[in-house]
């Protein structure tokens, strides 16, 4: 063991100790994913036109300022003191309230508010936004999560409460959960994140997953109907004397003559030692000297020394690089377990314990201790407090890889020469046996599972691979398209249109990301939404004609979000009608035409059809693309969709066998009475 150069000091003072690193291999992998409605996401307000920064610098003011916990508690009590007023300036209904849950202060005064809402008293689940007020409190922007009022038919329910029960358990053992029980009784609330807002219950099942990784199964159902609406896992997963990192300073406490993890620096951040328990705190980290572990995993400090460094470079990186004291801006340090259940290779974040676990991989040789993992689990706590992205569906996907863009942006901060950083996630872990990473941000589908760039079904896939299309993202942005060796690793990055990326640097790249994180994504972001969220980010940080804007736009085109900033590429070629056209009440079929020109030979296999249809009952309509010879494609049959209001999807169509010019129609037809609604706009995109 080595031993610190200083030893004697203050009794519960912080101070620093030395340990000793060995490497190891460990093992990481995602949980199943959960297959889950699409989720429609309100479009952020971009940022007024601003000319660029000199040298690419931020704009004067634009950046948020570092808030101590008591001046974040005083403006989150003026929003609460003015959350009345501001539900009325909102026009809210007289039945919706507001409720703070963060505020961040620009330094030109700008504050961004995010709120959830209830209605009637109930919880309003997809109802969270952001207001961006003025120094001189005058709204300038909104960002919703849904862009539906919140008027329910009801708030009586008609299903009892122990049939939603039921329900949740059912969905539980179809995810092979073991010992499943209901830890938290049915809850009426809103739901209101994928159509319109309907009266529900809110069941959450505990118990364990199927790998053993703790459960906390959401399960949203409809208090009239029985329909299941929504499900999701609250049990985020992903990853001292150090195992990975080499000898390091720790910040520890001394009490008497015991010496104990506790960061009394860092909100009182503790570390504890489960020894393969399963529940509950475990026990402090304590001793008669202040030296922790030998480097080796066999030595149960040495776990524990890992992450508790983890835990030490994640808050300074979020405080230093981002102003943010705290995973919850409040100053207050979340803990850490190690030694989690009995060869248990995973690690996750839990909220309701608002701490970070990790096992000790196959065979309990290897903890998932990293440093990126370290901080990938405690970014999940992060993104819980602020953006609070659904970890289902697309946003399930945007909540994974915040946590693996900031895992490793902090492995870059953390300048450790035994763990350098790098764009691989858990490379230090050995996921695979072989010495492979467990994920790529430059090319994300090397794992064999990711996804590289969007396409309309990835929603459906386990959030762990759906994060590629946004890792790919920023690695794109940070460092451009191509080969290039960084720290040693050589990564060659492609594009999903074929066209280079020129990056702007991590350091802008990640300011962007997190900016938007904060103040511009919101539970129901989707990729559109999140490339529209980053490039209002990007417009308040650097002007909407600077590089940095060009850059970010051409990045999502190179992972199929949008196009490029001089327009084509990124999604493909785009085609777009955006005149209105109304939908007669049970009447004949209307239709809105594209002219599709300058193209050679037939239309794609995966020809991309974006339908915007605002409508009040669209389970009343058929939905049909029309080729150039006459054939129909059907996009949405009459009878599906249920009651949920407007269409905003984007179909993929086999349109292989119809030549590319011409001119295509859109086909919409109500085929019963009561509710109207009209084609907002449709686009064709040819990848």
């Amino acid at each position: 063991m080595l031993r610190s150069s200083s030893h004697r000091r203050t009794p519960r003072t912080p101070h620093t100790r030395t340990a000793q690193r060995r490497a190891a291999a460990v093992a990481l992998v995602g949980v199943s994913a959960l297959i889950a409605a699409a989720v429609q996401s309100g479009a952020a307000t971009a940022a007024p036109a601003k000319a660029p920064s000199a040298a690419g610098k931020v704009l004067p003011g634009a950046e948020s300022v570092k808030l101590t916990p008591a001046q974040r508690a005083e403006l989150i009590r003026r929003a609460d003191s003015a959350k009345a007023r501001t539900a009325k300036d909102l026009g809210l209904g007289a039945k919706e309230k507001l409720v703070v849950r963060d505020v961040l202060k620009d330094g030109d005064g700008t504050l961004h508010t995010r709120y959830e809402r209830t209605y009637d008293g109930l919880p309003v689940l997809g109802g969270d936004l952001v207001v961006e007020s003025t120094k001189a409190d005058a709204t300038e922007a909104v960002v919703k999560a849904t862009r539906a009022a919140i008027a329910p038919a009801t708030t009586t329910a008609k299903l009892s409460a122990a049939t939603a029960e039921t329900q949740a358990l059912k969905a539980a053992r179809a995810e092979k959960a073991k010992s499943p029980d209901v830890n938290r009784a049915p809850r009426k609330v809103i739901w209101a994140a994928d159509g319109k807002p309907t009266l529900a219950y809110e069941t959450v099942v505990g118990g364990f997953q199927h790998d053993g990784t703790p459960q906390e199964l959401h399960v949203v159902t409809d208090a009239a109907t029985g329909a299941k609406l929504y499900e999701w896992e609250a049990i985020e997963t992903g990853t001292g004397n150090t195992v990975y990192s080499g000898t390091v300073n720790l910040t520890t406490t001394q009490s008497g003559s015991t010496y104990n993890l506790t960061d009394g620096a860092r909100g009182g951040h503790k570390t504890y030692n489960l020894n393969r328990g399963t529940s509950g705190t475990g026990t402090l980290f304590s001793g008669p000297d202040d030296v922790w572990g030998n480097g080796s995993a066999s030595n149960a400090e040495s776990a524990g020394a890992d992450a508790h460094y983890g835990a030490q470079l994640t808050w300074d990186y979020y405080k230093n690089v981002h102003g943010r004291s705290g995973i919850r801006g409040d100053g207050v340090g979340a803990y850490s377990r190690v030694h989690y259940g009995n060869n248990y290779v995973n690690a996750f974040w839990d909220d309701s314990c608002f701490c970070m676990t990790y096992g000790d991989g196959s065979g309990n040789a290897n903890p998932l201790t990293s440093i990126d993992v370290a901080a990938h689990e405690m970014t999940h706590g992060l993104t819980s407090n602020t953006a609070g992205l659904n970890y289902s569906g697309e946003s399930g996907g945007l909540n994974e890889a915040t946590s693996d863009i900031f895992g490793s942006t902090v492995e870059f901060y953390a300048n450790n020469s035994s763990d350098v950083g790098d764009y691989l996630i858990g490379e230090e872990i050995d996921i695979n046996g072989d010495g492979t990473p467990l994920r790529y941000m430059d090319k994300p589908s090397k794992d064999g599972a990711s996804k590289d760039s969007w396409y309309s079904g990835i929603g459906s896939v386990d959030v762990h691979y759906s994060s590629g299309p946004a890792n790919h993202f920023f690695y794109l942005l940070s460092e451009g398209s191509g080969t290039k060796t960084i720290n040693g690793v050589t990564y060659n990055s492609p594009t999903a249109d074929g066209l280079p990326v020129t990056g702007i640097g991590r350091d802008k790249a990640e300011k962007i990301w997190f900016r938007a994180l904060t103040t511009k994504f919101t539970s129901t972001t989707n990729y559109a939404a999140a490339r529209t969220g980053t490039l209002a980010a990007t417009g308040e940080l650097y002007g909407t004609t600077s590089a940095e804007y060009k850059a970010v736009q051409d990045a999502w085109a190179g992972v199929a979000v949008g196009a490029r900033s001089g327009g084509g590429g990124g999604g493909g070629t785009s085609f777009e009608n955006a005149a209105d056209v109304s939908i007669p009440d049970n009447g004949a079929a209307v239709t809105s035409s594209i002219t599709v020109s300058g193209r050679t030979g037939n239309a794609p296999s995966n020809l991309a059809v974006a339908v915007d249809i605002v409508h009040t009952y669209i389970g009343d309509l058929q939905v049909q693309l029309v080729a150039p010879d006459g054939t129909a494609y059907t996009l949405k049959a009459y009878g599906t969709g249920g009651s949920a209001d407007n269409i905003n999807t984007t179909y993929t169509v086999n349109a292989s066998s119809e030549v590319a010019n011409g001119t295509w129609k859109l086909r919409v037809q109500d085929n019963a009475a009561q509710d109207t609604g009209y084609i907002n706009s449709w686009k064709l995109t040819f990848p």
